[in-house]
């Protein structure tokens, strides 16, 4: 009976325990669909279009053209860039292909997925599609680890005949997240995203403009600390698995606890 009490408690207290790991890993909420997403890109990191992930971001353009969008990324995030490209009827053989920037313009390797594709001639669409790595919340100077805040998406083509240069295009870019938690969590946090322009104030001047602001993604309150993650959830069910497992090894090995009897005559 005390056995089954011990074991009780620690299937409850696992329960209990892996309720925000499980919730923290499910997958980031899709944006609503409410007809507002971008309907043209930037021509440069300056003017890059934002977009919010889960929406449906759409452009029109020129072969030879340099689209740009941007879009925020926090820690323990894994983004999926997808990007696809309606060619005209009449076109020769080409090749597109969609890079990812972060906020120090560092282009990001992607895990998987073809970042880079030819089109043999006359083919309708070319789809795109780039995963990187999971955002962490703080990395070595030296090092090209993506960190949380601002992420540019740049898709062009970059090859293709002299007589298609200029063509019209139209394209679809859409950016998913994964959450994937403490499973990819490190010691330390950013002092601030890298978000540009994140140290500049909007507001109106003496001479009555507004200065510029390259990003207004993010706040103060609007990304992760960098100190939470599941893994301490998981730390916790270990700690409290060991000093169960403790206790009822005790209770097994401990006996009765009353003196063994004298056998007569002794």
């Amino acid at each position: 009976m005390r056995m089954t009490r011990v074991w009780g408690a620690a299937l409850l207290a696992l329960g209990l325990a892996a309720g925000p790991a499980v919730a923290d890993s499910s997958p980031s909420p899709s944006a609503s669909g409410d007809g507002t997403a971008p309907t043209r890109a930037g021509t440069s990191f300056r003017t890059a279009t934002e977009i919010e992930q889960g929406q449906q971001a759409t452009a029109s353009g020129s072969t030879g053209d340099y689209l740009y969008w941007s879009f925020p990324a926090d820690i323990g995030q894994r983004p999926t860039v997808k990007a696809t490209v309606k060619l005209p009827g009449n076109h020769g053989s080409q090749t597109w292909q969609v890079d990812v920037y972060d906020g120090l313009r560092r282009r990001q390797s992607c895990q998987y997925g073809a970042a880079t594709r030819t089109v043999a001639q006359g083919a309708a669409t070319v789809e795109l599609a780039c995963v990187l790595r999971t955002v962490r919340s703080w990395s070595e100077p030296w090092a090209n680890d993506p960190l949380p805040g601002t992420y540019y998406v740049r898709l062009t083509v970059v090859d293709l005949g002299a007589s298609d240069l200029g063509q019209p295009v139209s394209t679809e870019v859409r950016v998913d997240s994964k959450d994937i938690g403490g499973a990819a969590a490190v010691d330390g946090s950013l002092a601030k995203p890298l978000v540009p322009g994140i140290a500049v104030k909007s507001g109106e001047k003496k001479d009555g403009s507004t200065p510029a602001v390259l990003s207004s993604f993010g706040s103060d309150d609007g990304w992760s600390a960098g100190w939470w993650s599941s893994r301490w959830v998981w730390t916790a069910i270990g700690g409290v698995l060991a000093a169960l497992a403790g206790i009822g090894g005790y209770a097994l090995t401990r006996g009765s606890g009353r003196p063994s009897r004298v056998p007569p005559g002794a």
